[in-house]
């Protein structure tokens, strides 16, 4: 009997082996790879997902902010023809300060430096921090009125005897969890505000040399923009 099992045994084909091992319960060294695959297939999908996601919110949030932009410079340009958009000045203390928009109405200037937010926003006027909550975001940014303090004192370093005034304006769907302070505003009442403002008292008889002189002043070439990138990167 034992003769004719090793008789079956050497005349069997190789390639019979394995079903034979298997039928045998031996160990072939072959796993199942299904699981693992299905594993990494639903592992990558959720990181793509992920990626997508955080690259629409970015890609949107720029579009939003581009077109709050917008808003603000067209209001600017309707409302007057003296508008300066993106300059650069010598800061008032040294460096160089950069200016999102200042505008020439009755009275004096507006220097004003502009905010895209979503969600809400609050914070007081004298606080060095505010606070956004969007959704499950939560993040502090510097007071914007006092980041634009410094750039509303170059310019008035310009213009010595001129009036000017320090306004925030905010763009995006956000809303303040009270009144906000003084001269911060949303872009949808900038019209209505620049219509209503009402500066001090000044005895500027040349209106037109005024804005000349900040026009003349105002730093728009490339390497200005460098040198000043240069600087926040420092700061």
């Amino acid at each position: 009997m034992l003769k004719q099992a090793r008789t079956v045994l050497t005349s069997m084909p190789l390639v019979a082996l394995p079903a034979l091992a298997a039928d045998a319960n031996y160990q072939t060294g072959i796993t199942s790879v299904g699981p693992a695959m299905f594993i990494f297939t639903i592992a990558g999908a959720l990181l793509l997902t992920l990626i997508f996601r955080s690259a629409a919110n970015h890609a949107a949030r720029f579009v939003t902010a581009q077109i709050g932009q917008w808003r603000i410079r067209t209001a600017l340009d309707k409302r007057s023809p003296d508008v300066l958009h993106d300059f650069i000045l010598p800061g008032a203390y040294g460096g160089l300060a950069k200016i999102d928009h200042a505008i020439l109405t009755a009275g004096g200037i507006l220097c004003i430096q502009t905010k895209h937010y979503n969600g809400i926003v609050f914070g007081g006027e004298d606080e060095a921090q505010w606070t956004n909550v969007d959704g499950v975001k939560r993040r502090r940014f510097l007071n914007p009125l006092i980041q634009n303090e410094g750039r509303r004192r170059a310019l008035t370093k310009v213009v010595p005897d001129v009036p000017v005034a320090n306004l925030v304006i905010f763009t995006g769907s956000v809303e303040f969890t009270s009144a906000p302070p003084q001269n911060v505003i949303h872009v949808r009442d900038l019209e209505s505000f620049i219509a209503k403002f009402v500066f001090g008292p000044s005895k500027i008889e040349d209106w037109d040399a005024v804005w000349l002189t900040v026009k003349a002043a105002a730093l728009t070439d490339e390497s200005s923009r460098k040198d000043h990138a240069a600087q926040l990167s420092f700061s």
